[in-house]
């Protein structure tokens, strides 16, 4: 089969690889009997604010806890005055939690002394059960929080071995 020119093309194993890929996501999203996941659109000029797990940030539902019924938690955080102490170390009991930032920016501590800064347009997946301390903001900030699932535990921990204690 020829293409007319300049209609881009993917190699045969390229095509088999993301044919895999769709059957797999497929797989993971086919509903069942008890499916009553549901879509949904949240406008930004009618937000929905919920309590979240720290006072120093507002936290807009984007709607996808109730849309998932509780496969997943999507949200909008946001902060005006940046943090005045670290959260201290904690984990979630989730399967993961994912971060982008729209604006501003986070230090986050984990084990082994590893710092990181995730700025705008940066992203960071979390796996459930990691410890992880968030150190310092920027002033303002806003984010995306996504986490599977929606109902995502938080436990305080100490500072691992190997870590500094801050916080």
């Amino acid at each position: 089969m020829s293409f007319p020119r300049g209609v881009p093309t993917i190699g045969e194993s390229e095509f088999i690889h993301r044919k895999r890929c769709f059957q797999m996501a497929m797989m993971a999203t086919a509903p069942n009997d008890n499916d009553t996941r549901e879509f949904f659109v949240a406008r930004k000029a009618t937000p929905s604010y919920v309590k979240g797990r720290r006072d120093f940030f507002k936290y807009r539902d984007l709607g996808v806890t109730a849309a998932s019924n509780g496969v997943m938690r999507a949200q909008v955080t946001e902060g005006s005055a940046g943090m005045t102490r670290p959260t201290g170390w904690h984990y979630h009991v989730c399967d993961g939690q994912f971060v982008y930032m729209l604006k501003g920016w986070v230090d986050l501590a984990f084990p082994n002394d590893e710092t990181v800064r995730i700025e705008e347009g940066d992203s960071l997946f979390i796996p459930g059960g990691l410890p992880h301390n968030e150190i310092a903001t920027s002033d303002t900030l806003e984010l995306i929080e996504i986490s599977v699932p929606a109902d995502m535990g938080t436990e305080n921990c100490d500072p691992p071995d190997n870590t500094f204690a801050s916080g």
